[in-house]
């Protein structure tokens, strides 16, 4: 049995900075990863031709103050270019995404409404909308942009939260800035990047904990270790394949769920027109991108529209006819190939990520709270309500929860 100063369990960005931070301390740190492969919920799809990198986990680098940029190294993040076709379908119509400000208010005024809104505490997000006189068509398409940005229905989203998680990205030490930007070869540059040095052991779930004030035991298909404490990244809903944890915990991850998320790269039979980003207001395909003069089309479905889009990945015409709608010039194109990942049906995920309910607010924190000084915990659904649920909320758990293991190791 190997004996460790902590154990690190998932291998996504919480897990690996929360390492790094811990061997660059002096610590002995190693990481337990389910999967084959590194990164969690960032997944960056490579054309076989060499061509431009499409992500069907974490898509930008937002901010230009987001601890990205230095990760990964310099010159290597670049601004997302704004000077691109943008449309909506809605009503089974497309159209230029202007049209969702021809008198009524953008779902994007909206949320950022939201974020300066006093006296929303105890409201969802669709009560808040209601309460702003938010109606027809104007409401139907903010119900949609918050299903897409949030993995949530409206009706369940806390207000008061989501408004919390926007500021704490936006204001004080944690602000990320201003601006949108993509790394050079793929956001998968990142956990490569943090995982350099560490010892991680991939394609080996934990299975199984046993603790006690001051030392942990875990056991994996390959054997057992120890330490003197662990870091649990695994989203909350994924931690039922883990015995051992203790009964609040399980209570507050129950009360987590991940918003459901499926992404796919729809490879054609011809090249697109020109570059494109959709909307789609009608719910059927979330957000639809393409690359002028590439044959990939991505798609980033959420909440109701991620049950569409994976229904049609098993049609190959289903899929076709579904992305006409919102990629017209797709139209009598052959799927050539297609990439695939189902966060909602990924037993190592769980869904998107956790967005912050209504009612629930508490259990964010719940979720966060060592156990004995000994179990910490790290992971986007740890800062869900005070951050927003990309990877820079995920980079500050795991900061966080390194700095309450040195304290929690320092005292003994």
């Amino acid at each position: 049995m190997t004996a460790y100063d902590v154990i690190v369990v998932g291998a996504g960005p919480s897990g690996l900075n929360c390492a790094r931070l811990l061997r660059r301390e002096g610590l002995s740190v190693v990481v337990y990863e389910a999967r084959e492969r590194l990164g969690g919920r960032i997944h960056t799809f490579h054309p076989a031709d060499g061509g431009p990198s499409l992500e069907l986990g974490a898509q930008v680098v937002h901010g230009d103050r987001n601890p990205v940029h230095e990760l990964v190294g310099p010159g290597r993040t670049t601004a997302v270019p704004r000077r691109v076709t943008a449309r909506i379908v809605e009503g089974g119509a497309n159209r230029e995404m202007g049209a969702l400000s021809f008198g009524r208010r953008a779902p994007w005024q909206l949320e950022a409404m939201l974020q300066r809104s006093p006296g929303v505490t105890g409201l969802s997000v669709g009560t808040w909308l209601r309460a702003c006189g938010s109606t027809g068509t104007e409401a139907a398409a903010a119900t949609e942009w918050f299903r897409q940005n949030w993995a949530a229905d409206p009706e369940q989203l806390s207000a008061a939260a989501v408004a919390a998680a926007h500021r704490g990205d936006a204001v004080g030490e944690g602000a990320v800035g201003e601006g949108e930007f993509s790394v050079e070869g793929g956001f998968g540059l990142l956990p490569e990047r943090l995982a350099e040095g560490l010892d991680v052991r991939l394609g080996e779930p934990v299975r199984e904990l046993v603790y006690e004030p001051g030392r942990v035991t875990v056991r994996t298909d390959a054997g057992t270790a120890t330490a003197r404490a662990l870091v649990l990244t695994v989203p909350p809903a994924a931690v039922g394949g883990i015995a051992g944890l203790p009964e609040e915990k399980l209570a507050a991850a129950a009360r987590l769920p991940a918003g459901d998320g499926c992404c796919a790269v729809v490879t054609l039979d011809r090249p697109a027109p020109g570059t494109a980003i959709v909307f789609d207001v009608d719910g059927r395909t979330g957000f639809v991108r393409c690359t002028d003069g590439r044959p990939e089309a991505l798609v980033v479905a959420k909440a109701e529209a991620a049950s569409s889009l994976r229904a049609a990945v098993g049609d190959r015409t289903a899929l076709a006819a579904l992305l006409a709608l919102a990629l017209p010039w797709t139209s009598g194109a052959a799927v050539l190939d297609l990439a695939v990942a189902d966060w909602g049906r990924d037993p190592y995920a769980g869904g998107a990520f956790t967005a912050p309910l209504a009612g629930l607010e508490g259990a964010a924190r719940q979720w966060a709270d060592p156990v004995a000084g000994t179990l910490f915990f790290a992971g986007e659904a740890t800062v869900s309500g005070e951050r927003l649920p990309w990877v820079q909320g995920a980079l500050a758990s795991g900061e966080r929860a390194a700095e309450q293991a040195l304290k929690a190791l320092a005292t003994r």
